[in-house]
């Protein structure tokens, strides 16, 4: 999900772990062992920050057709160290013994040299795996790495809402239950068509710097690109997958982050991806910040406000007796039109002009005509959740416009927590502490950090950051890369007409433009919740898989025929 600044997010701490998993120490020998010596300070340093092995355990899965997925879960750590820095260390050592005093040279001798293979740890990031079994050979099967955004949010969310085989419970339009929330088998598990890999950047999840690491080295658009491309690399090595087709799925700001690591995995690692899963897109920020002197948002949520007005019935009747999408069309149409043109031109409007943009406004809206010309044509997201229905003392949700709650300062601008978040919250933070104990027999007492704070994070050293060109070089060099945009039309924190814009306006060559689909839910920001939108999700991404493995040969060098 995408957490920038609405949600009250849950204090980020590094905290150490205890008994044999504590930071930076070993476990204790067993009785039978024969003492060990002491090890010199620089062997404690090459042996320290080494989690226990990942935990594997045996499940099995029956499908709706009634077939039966037997599969293992691998949940664990693995460590992300930094090879160069070391080497350099080493190097700069090496080079320094020729101007010290000969006592230190003397000394130096008996000393274990650093070892440039292992390198010094950074962090240890978790991870919760799934790998198929009896579905032929494993280094064939295809391979998806999944998260979440935030930034600082773990990859709860696509784990146990729509993608993992077991799901947190909730109603079949995606509400929450009763407490205790409780796990069931997901019917629309990506799993038989393809391998997971959930993943927790580091801060989040059970995830956590290095003791003496300052986890503030995690906190950017480029670290974390960094931390996550070289975890996907160093777990493809170590479980054998160089040979997968291989995906990523990203939701919210992890939609930022796929689009990154597609050009620094093929730029750093010559890792190409068959295809990229974008759930609930944002690429371009400006399209999504309502910013003093940005007035590019403001058409682009204009659809996704009348998808609001029209499930809570707030359209006048010629309106509403429309299907969703005829609305829509008529209202991007006015959005990317009218409605833009308008804004472009500022106080140049006449009183006339403005009048009738802002009762057309107001008809998509069912909003006053009167609001929109107190707010010189321009209502944010974060008043619309409140005005919408503030005849009923009552918000919309951000993540899903839809859902309302009881509003704690009516009558007021003042914000209200999100009514969409809370309703997964609960669920989802209680069925995960319930489901990795119990069933995939891994043990911790640390905070599982759903949502970390990670503020300030580093966007961008301009005003808005941009991925749209970095997903269109990595498409230009890997003309075999297919991208899957999936959009809400209830989502008023990634709009789908924003993600679609953006997309359009990539200006991709025609050679690789027919390797993005863009695929629309009747739902919001994490299409995956109710049960119509999660199915749908499944089967659009395995025909994904199989146009991405289906791919034809391109030609790419001239050749002339004789």
């Amino acid at each position: 999900m995408l957490q920038i600044s609405l949600r009250e997010p849950v204090s980020f701490l590094i905290l150490l772990m205890s008994g044999t998993m504590l930071l930076g120490q070993n476990p204790k020998p067993s009785p039978s062992e024969p003492p060990k010596p002491n090890p010199s300070a620089k062997d404690e340093k090459s042996s320290e920050f080494e989690p226990p092995p990942p935990v594997v355990s045996e499940h099995s899965l029956t499908l709706p057709d009634g077939k039966t997925l037997r599969y293992k879960a691998i949940t664990g750590y693995l460590v992300l160290r930094d090879t160069v820095a070391e080497q350099n260390i080493a190097q700069e050592e090496e080079e320094s013994e020729d101007s010290e005093p000969e006592a230190t040279a003397e000394a130096k001798k008996g000393e274990k040299p650093v070892d440039p293979t292992k390198g010094k740890p950074k962090a240890q990031v978790f991870f919760v795996a799934y790998v198929a079994e009896d579905a032929g050979d494993p280094t064939a099967r295809p391979l998806t790495f999944a998260f979440n955004g935030g930034p600082g949010s773990s990859s709860v969310w696509l784990h146990l809402g729509g993608l993992g085989p077991r799901r947190a419970q909730l109603s079949d339009a995606g509400e929450a239950l009763p407490p205790p929330s409780k796990l069931v088998d997901n019917e629309s598990t990506w799993l038989p068509k393809t391998d997971l890999v959930f993943i927790d950047p580091v801060g989040t999840g059970y995830s956590r710097p290095a003791q003496g690491e300052d986890a503030k080295q995690f906190w950017g658009y480029k670290e974390d690109i960094q931390s996550v491309g070289d975890f996907i690399r160093l777990w493809t090595t170590k479980y054998g997958r160089w040979s997968s087709p291989k995906f990523i799925a990203g939701e919210s700001y992890g939609t930022t982050r796929a689009a990154g690591l597609s050009d620094y995995l093929e730029s750093r690692y010559g890792l190409y991806l068959n295809g990229i899963v974008l759930i609930s897109s944002v690429l371009n920020f400006q399209a999504i910040d309502f910013s003093p002197g940005n007035d590019q948002p403001y058409p682009l949520f204009l659809p996704s406000y009348a998808s609001a007005a029209w499930y809570h019935k707030k359209l006048s009747a010629d309106l509403q007796q429309l299907s969703l999408p005829d609305l829509l069309s008529k209202v991007e149409q006015f959005a990317e039109n009218d409605y833009e043109r308008a804004l472009s031109r500022g106080d140049r409007l006449s009183p006339d002009e403005k009048n009738a943009v802002a009762a057309q406004l107001a008809r998509f809206t069912g909003l006053s005509q009167q609001r929109f010309l107190q707010l010189s044509l321009r209502e944010p997201d974060n008043l619309f959740f409140n005005d919408l229905l503030s005849d009923q003392n009552r918000s919309v949700g951000r993540y899903d416009s839809r859902f309302t709650g009881i509003r704690s300062y009516p009558g007021t601008d003042r914000e209200d927590s999100d009514p969409s978040d809370e309703a997964v919250d609960g669920p989802f933070t209680s069925a995960f502490y319930t489901y990795v104990r119990q069933d995939l027999k891994y043990e911790s007492e640390l905070p599982y950090e759903r949502i970390a704070e990670v503020h300030p994070w580093l966007f961008s050293r301009n005003k808005y950051l941009d991925v749209a060109q970095d997903l269109k070089k990595a498409m230009n060099r890997n003309r075999y890369l297919r991208v899957m945009v999936c959009c809400g039309y209830y989502d008023l924190a990634t709009p789908y007409f924003a993600a679609e814009s953006v997309v359009h306006t990539m200006n991709l060559d025609p050679a690789v433009r027919n390797n993005v689909t863009l695929s629309f839910y009747g739902s919001g920001h994490m299409v995956y919740l109710e049960s119509a939108s999660r199915k749908k999700l499944q089967t659009d991404f395995e025909q994904f898989v199989d146009s991405a493995l289906s791919m034809e040969p391109v030609p790419s060098a001239s050749r002339e025929v004789k």
